[in-house]
C-alpha cells in the first residue's frame, strides 16, 4: 500500500504533468525506433535486392550493412537523448516536487 507521501506526490499537478511529458517523450522515441526497425525488416522482406546492392561497383560492402548499423546507431542515440533529458529535467523536477511535499508535510 502506498504511503501518504506517495499518494500526495501522485496527486500533485506538477507530478502529473511531468509524468505526461515523460510518457509522451518515451512513446515518441519508441515509435521512431519501431518505424526504423520494421522499415528495415520490410525492406528485407519485400526488396532484398535494395540492401544487396553494393555501395560502389566492385565493393563487397552492400547497402544493407550501413542501413543495419544506422538502425543500431539510431537506438543508441535515442536512448542517449532520453537519458539526458531524464537526468537533466525529470530528476530535478522530481526532487523539487518531493522537497515541496516533504516540506508541506512537516508544517
Amino acid at each position: 500500500m502506498a504511503s501518504e507521501l506517495t499518494q500526495r506526490i501522485q496527486r500533485n499537478p506538477q507530478y502529473q504533468d511531468l509524468t505526461k511529458k515523460r510518457d509522451t517523450l518515451g512513446w515518441s522515441l519508441t515509435i521512431l525506433v519501431l518505424i526504423a526497425y520494421y522499415g528495415f525488416i520490410l525492406v528485407i522482406a519485400f526488396d532484398k535486392s535494395l540492401f544487396a546492392t553494393p555501395i560502389a561497383p566492385g565493393m563487397a560492402v552492400t547497402w544493407g550493412i550501413p542501413a543495419g548499423f544506422g538502425v543500431i546507431l539510431l537506438t543508441v542515440v535515442l536512448t542517449a537523448i532520453y537519458v539526458r533529458i531524464a537526468n537533466r529535467e525529470y530528476d530535478r523536477a522530481i526532487k523539487e516536487i518531493l522537497a515541496k511535499e516533504v516540506q508541506s508535510r512537516k508544517q
